[in-house]
Parts: C-alpha cells; sequence; structure tokens
C-alpha cells in the first residue's frame, strides 16, 4: 500500500512538473522562475474553479493531476459559487492574483495557462468548461 502511495505521489508531481515546465517554455522563462509559473497557474485555476458551477468544477478537476488538484481546490467556497464574472473582470482579477509584470500581460497569462491545461485534459472536458464561460471569455479560449 504504501508503494501505491509513493508511487501516485511521484506521478502527480512527474505531471505537474510538466505543465509548469510547459507553462515556463511558453514565456522562455528558467526553472528558476517557477514561483511565477506556480501563480500563474494558481490564479488561473482559482478563476476557472470559482467561475464554474460545482458538479462542472469537480467534474473538470478529476482530470487534473493529485497535486494540481489540491491547488485547484485551496481556499475554494463552493457555496458562492459560480461568480459571474466576464472576460474583463477576469483578466482583472488575474492582475489581481499574479504580481509579475510578464510580457502581454494578465491576457498572456491567461492564454499561456489555458493553452496548457488544455493539453492535459480530455476534450469533451474542455469543451464543458468552455461552456459554462460567458461568451466573451470563451471565445478566447483554445
Amino acid at each position: 500500500m504504501a508503494e501505491q502511495f509513493q508511487s501516485a505521489v511521484e506521478s502527480s508531481m512527474d505531471k505537474t512538473n510538466l505543465i509548469l515546465k510547459d507553462i515556463e517554455q511558453a514565456y522562455g522563462w528558467p526553472k528558476a522562475q517557477r514561483n511565477q509559473s506556480y501563480a500563474a497557474l494558481r490564479t488561473v485555476l482559482h478563476l476557472l474553479r470559482d467561475r464554474m458551477p460545482v458538479q462542472e468544477s469537480v467534474e473538470f478537476s478529476a482530470q487534473l493531476p493529485l497535486l494540481v488538484r489540491g491547488i485547484y481546490f485551496d481556499g475554494w467556497q463552493p457555496q458562492n459559487v459560480p461568480i459571474k464574472l466576464n472576460r474583463d473582470d477576469f483578466l482583472y482579477e488575474v492582475r489581481q492574483g499574479f504580481p509579475y509584470d510578464v510580457d502581454g500581460g494578465p491576457e498572456r497569462v491567461v492564454q499561456v495557462v489555458l493553452d496548457t491545461l488544455r493539453r492535459h485534459v480530455t476534450q469533451g472536458e474542455w469543451d464543458d468548461v468552455k461552456d459554462n464561460m460567458p461568451a466573451d471569455l470563451a471565445r478566447v479560449m483554445p
């Protein structure tokens, strides 16, 4: 049993590092900027989570690595969702939650993280996520 747990944790860490590395590669950041890639992932994940109904949020999270799922649910208050955010509100909240100045600003942060997440979930689940976003935000999602 302990070996299964260790294997599951190691697998989750590998998958999480791959997601963070994908974000870093999109920006050209070295691994030394892992805090920035983590902050970008966390910020966008929390905004997606809070914008979706509880059931859809849970279904989406099931496809995330265990460690990313923990980040996703950290601080979640399901009784307060979904929060109504249009594209501009979403970008504003990204700017508030992501304290780094990067090329392309919050719009680029969102695009990079969404592109990365899209590659790590099924098309059907990603379509469900997009269907739960306002039209102006869904249009910029991969």
